[in-house]
């Protein structure tokens, strides 16, 4: 039997994952994986220092959705997986150069209990009851898209969406809530409406239903099967999510994996594929995984289908930079009492959050440490990611100082660059990822994959991986019963 061939282009986590399903997959094919840069991993990338843990792109990944965890325990990684610290659960907004506990409850940007936001002094008396008329805002009928912003204040009012959701929504996204797409971006808040017709409704119907089942499972109900693990809602492993990569590059060790070398074209030729590197290699390939970011796709495409490079061409990119700072726990005059803040973009800072990381991660820091990671940049306002590391550090450096009083000279500081790392969901985004996926179905064997489509979490871009990858299976297996007949 002929050996099949696939390459997949982009060692991120969409690109690992892909490759790592196909070889889980089918152990007989040929894996060619090549990536850009000279390391594996993408965004993720962890710095281990003096015992301190220092992310530079994604620090944790959402535990219920299941491409993780899953990934995790075939990697032997599950017993590694640590949640956030949860003697802690506070988190701060900025409102005015001064820092407020965020009211508790915020499930999926719908406050799911009254009190805390009733209690909240981020929100005025007028603001709450805008809120408190949610319940008689009509349903919006018609299935156009919507910006995030405008559902928000149409349903809850703009002080809910200026002070509490907006910097929420940036922190996940650095974006720009007046232009991100409601559907591709909190689809089930569009639910709700629809199902509901009311975000508050919506909230009371799941609070009945979890309160039925737990009656139901105290009333004699049959013996259910052992429940699974309990996660925490956020976790990552011991020592950082590189943990995944490493694992991941050491399942695909047989494989060929070309590091430092970029695609330059993709071809047919016959029922093969040709990709050409740019270091003057060719591929022939039966299958290729296209997870390279989208504007890279965009150029690998065009030849192939120009219709869907335009669409992956128009999926834009904001440019961030995280910059951590370690200090001796001595040096900070106030406690870091929670996860960190969130700063609205009307505060008009360049620093979009500061994640107090010793406390939301106690083992990413020795005892009597502390380590502090800045967010700087956002969708609209990424100069930053020209700036030297100097002036990077003068600008964090400053606002420690501002928000926590800090002065001290940090123990040591790691800045990282992300140029057009962070795919914007703009309003029409889902439009363009069904014209991609129409136009690519067509050219078998052709499956792309990363973080610009449905998702762009962990959990999200591995399950894109594997979707790829049982895209490009099923057209060598065609390939296969087409030979045998």
């Amino acid at each position: 039997m002929k050996m099949r061939r696939v390459v997949v282009l982009g060692g991120g986590i969409a690109g690992l994952s892909a490759a790592y399903r196909i070889g889980k997959l089918s152990p007989q094919t040929d894996i060619t994986l090549v990536e850009a840069e000279a390391r594996l991993g993408g965004k993720i990338v962890t710095a281990r220092q003096d015992g301190f843990v220092v992310e530079g792109g994604p620090d944790t990944f959402l535990s219920y959705k299941p491409a993780g965890i899953r990934l995790c325990r075939e990697l032997g990684l599950e017993e590694r997986l640590h949640g956030t610290n949860q003697k802690i659960h506070r988190t701060y907004v900025m409102r005015r150069g001064r820092l407020y506990e965020m009211p508790e409850g915020l499930t999926g940007l719908i406050p799911s209990r009254f009190a805390p936001m009733v209690k909240s002094p981020l929100i005025s008396l007028f603001g709450k009851a805008r809120m408190g008329l949610e319940l008689f805002v009509p349903t919006r009928l018609g299935d156009e898209d919507e910006s995030l912003a405008d559902f928000v204040r149409r349903r809850l009012g703009a002080e809910m969406y200026d002070r509490l959701i907006e910097p929420l929504m940036s922190g996940i996204y650095a974006g720009d809530g007046e232009r991100l797409s409601l559907g591709a971006t909190f689809p089930q808040l569009r639910r709700a409406e629809l199902e509901h017709g009311s975000l508050v409704m919506s909230m009371l119907a799941a609070k009945r239903e979890k309160a039925r089942k737990r009656r139901q499972s105290g009333a004699g109900a049959p013996a259910a099967a052992p429940a699974a693990k309990s996660w925490p809602a956020f976790v990552t492993p011991e020592t950082g999510l590189a943990e995944i990569v490493e694992a991941l590059e050491l399942a695909l060790a047989r494989n060929g994996i070309l590091t430092g070398t970029r695609a330059r074209t993709i071809a047919r030729s016959g029922e093969d594929w040709v990709v050409e590197l740019e270091d003057g290699r060719s591929l022939l390939a039966d299958a290729v995984v296209v997870a390279t970011p989208a504007h890279d796709a965009a150029g690998l495409l065009r030849g192939l289908d120009p219709v869907a490079a335009e669409a992956l061409a128009a999926i834009e990119h904001a440019s961030t930079v995280t910059l951590s700072v370690a200090y001796r726990a001595e040096d900070l005059p106030r406690p870091l009492d929670g996860y960190g803040y969130v700063i609205p973009s009307r505060e008009g800072r360049a620093i979009l959050a500061c994640t107090w990381t010793s406390t939301k991660f106690p083992h990413r820091a020795p005892p009597g440490m502390a380590l502090i990671r800045a967010f700087i940049g956002r969708a609209g306002n990424d100069a930053a990611v020209d700036y030297d590391d100097d002036r990077l550090l003068t600008m964090v450096r400053d606002e420690l100082k501002s928000m926590l009083g800090i002065t001290a000279q940090p123990l040591f500081h790691r800045t990282f660059r992300w140029p057009l790392a962070m795919p914007q969901y703009t309003e029409g985004h889902l439009g363009r990822v069904a014209t991609i996926e129409s136009r690519i179905a067509p050219l078998g064997g052709l499956a792309l994959a990363g973080n610009a489509f449905r998702g762009i979490g962990l959990p999200d871009c591995i399950a894109s991986g594997e979707a790829a990858a049982a895209r490009v299976l099923a057209h060598i297996e065609g390939l296969s019963k087409e030979n045998k007949a």
